[in-house]
């Protein structure tokens, strides 16, 4: 499986609004129950806080990869959001974040392995500083996939 083959241009959206990270995940999350990926966004939200607080999902490079297993998943996904400015975020490297992977996997065994998947096969992208840069500059959702291919 290919990153590529998972984005779902739907739930990708460049120039989010969000000024902060609450705003930016809610409005991934409103992107995700429009096209049918989740039935309730204040409680997918929910879960994601929850892991969240587990540990800080800003990997650096300004790129976060905030995710959790909930029960208000209908379908496995990743939402992608690109803002303009930088957004405070928990980071590694202490940075704010530009670009937004938001993995929306159920809480069931099937969501367990998905999620260990996608984390996997984009991990591996988002180690490339090319892939990064292309990604945090995208204006648009074909730009983003150019990004991933």
């Amino acid at each position: 499986m290919e990153v590529k083959e998972i984005i779902d241009p739907k739930i990708v959206k460049t120039q989010l609004t969000g000024t902060n990270k609450e705003e930016v995940l809610r409005e991934l999350a409103n992107l995700l129950l429009e096209n049918g990926y989740i039935s309730d966004v204040d409680g997918f939200i929910k879960d994601i806080y929850a892991r969240e607080a587990e540990g800080q999902t800003g990997i650096g490079n300004y790129i976060a990869i905030p995710h959790g297993k909930s029960a208000f998943v209908n379908k496995i996904g990743v939402a992608i959001g690109v803002t303009e400015n930088e957004i405070s975020w928990e980071t590694l490297d202490g940075k704010g974040v530009k670009g937004i992977i938001l993995f929306v996997v159920g809480d069931d065994n099937d969501g367990a392995q998905s999620h260990l998947k996608l984390l996997s096969l984009f991990a591996r992208k988002l180690g490339n500083d090319e892939v990064v840069a292309q990604l945090i500059q995208a204006k648009d959702t074909d730009q983003v996939v150019a990004a991933f291919a």
